[in-house]
């Protein structure tokens, strides 16, 4: 039913209300008034409705097929490395490999431009994470000093489809926080200005129970912070979470991020 439509069926039901016979000057008694307006209310919201949706829908078809997300907080345990490496678990420093169920890590990025989405190509995309016992690289913290290590962080550059991949393990946990990948992309505009966006990557409850119940995770014991415990998580957290699916050997998860960039 178009616009047009809703009201020539007010004026037919119009057309069709008889007065109360009872009132030989034809007044509208209330009820009579009260009914009149119900069907000229219920048709106007029904042309609104349809009206509406079909707003929406023309508004959801010219949405780029990539998907903006919020950045999130650095954190406290950035380092520009300039590790430039798709397999992130060893320490350079004497060839070590952190132990823990292999993460296969694609990112699909994209820059959003007016309606279009296009691949972003040349983009710096750095990763950093603490390991299965919840420790990080390089950094001095209250139990544990790693300065000199460079486990669990690199970069790769997006290639012609946008598209870069890392080989890690699983993220552990700290008190404090739920489970979490920090990742940082970097790029220019159009006229030569840098462009930089930070933010997280969270992880499905059921898929981090059963990781951290298998060695080296369950050395450290039952997480204490979930998901909805973390506060940086409840902000936006859920519009930051992998597509996962499981690998004969430990897992990969795919990331689709579009870029705004001006």
């Amino acid at each position: 039913m178009t616009k047009n439509d809703s009201w020539l069926q007010i004026l037919r039901e119009w057309k069709n209300w008889q007065p109360d016979p009872s009132r030989p000057h034809h007044t509208l008694s209330r009820r009579e008034i009260l009914a009149l307006m119900g069907m000229v209310m219920t048709a106007a919201f029904v042309s609104w409705r349809r009206e509406w949706a079909a707003l929406s829908t023309a508004a959801a078809a010219a949405l780029p097929a990539c998907v903006v997300r919020p950045a999130q907080t650095e954190g406290p345990y950035f380092i520009d490395e300039k590790l430039n490496r798709s397999d992130i678990r060893s320490d350079p420093s004497d060839g070590s490999i952190k132990p823990g169920a292999p993460l296969r890590l694609g990112f699909q990025v994209s820059r959003i431009d007016g309606q279009s989405c296009e691949p972003l190509p040349n983009a710096v995309v750095d990763i950093w994470h603490c390991d299965a016992l919840g420790i990080y690289s390089d950094v001095r913290d209250q139990g544990f000093d790693t300065r000199g290590k460079k486990f669990l962080r690199g970069y790769q550059i997006t290639n012609a489809n946008g598209a870069a991949e890392f080989l890690t393990i699983y993220p552990g946990w700290y008190a404090g926080r739920a489970v979490h990948i920090h990742f940082k992309i970097r790029t220019v505009s159009h006229s030569g200005r840098a462009h930089e966006f930070t933010s997280q990557l969270y992880f499905d409850e059921s898929v981090t129970d059963k990781v951290h119940a298998q060695t080296p995770y369950n050395g450290k014991g039952r997480r204490s912070t979930p998901n909805d415990k973390d506060s940086i998580f409840r902000e936006s957290g859920k519009q930051l979470m992998p597509v996962f699916t499981k690998e004969a050997q430990g897992y990969a998860a795919k990331f689709d991020i579009g870029l705004q960039i001006t």
